[in-house]
């Protein structure tokens, strides 16, 4: 940021940097296990990190149109506004997404955006778009895209699409922790 003190972007990255690293020490319990974003304790994030994120992100939205970095932080933010309300802002979210996807043509914006309509139009919907983008080659060896797709798939109870997904998913990991954390899930499947 000191090569480019005064322009949005570059503020709109650090903060979404610092809102990365605010939620740092709730990714993994007192076991070492992994811990998904929506499970996590909102009293183990570095709040004055959080407030630094959140006075960047105000800073940048002031300084001109809004560009990826700083949507990208306002998706952040409105995930972190959880420690406050107890829940994250999913229509917020949601819309935040639509805009970053008139941005960004990335199957992983659209990912993640489906991820989000899951929580407001319901995983069914959501697993379809999903699976509407398995046609990209990038997403055949993205390991997000097979975690995202096996769960939603396992919440809209297509239970062989999430088997076969969550599988692939397990497959693709390269963190011990969330292999696990899969493997939970998979086991989850076989016991309903």
């Amino acid at each position: 940021m000191q090569l480019l003190p005064d322009q949005p972007e570059a503020k709109g990255m650090l903060a979404l940097i610092h809102y990365a690293e605010a939620r740092r020490p709730a990714r993994r319990d007192g076991s070492g296990a992994f811990v998904p974003l929506e499970q996590q304790n909102t009293g183990l994030w570095d709040v004055p990190r959080i407030d630094r994120a959140e006075t960047l992100l105000h800073v940048a939205n002031q300084g001109g149109p809004s560009g990826r970095y700083q949507i990208e932080a306002a998706i952040q933010s409105a995930h972190v506004a959880r420690r406050l309300s107890g829940q994250a802002s999913w229509p917020a979210i949601v819309a935040l997404y639509g805009h970053l996807q008139t941005i960004v043509a990335s199957p992983v914006v659209a990912l993640n955006h489906a991820a989000a309509l899951a929580e407001t139009e319901g995983a069914p919907v959501a697993h379809d778009r999903i699976v509407a983008l398995a046609g990209d080659p990038r997403m055949a060896t993205y390991q997000p895209y097979w975690a995202t797709r096996g769960q939603l798939a396992a919440r809209a109870g297509r239970k062989d699409d999430a088997y076969e997904a969550l599988t692939l998913a397990i497959g693709l990991s390269s963190d011990d922790a969330v292999r696990q954390y899969l493997h939970q899930q998979l086991h989850g499947l076989r016991d309903d």
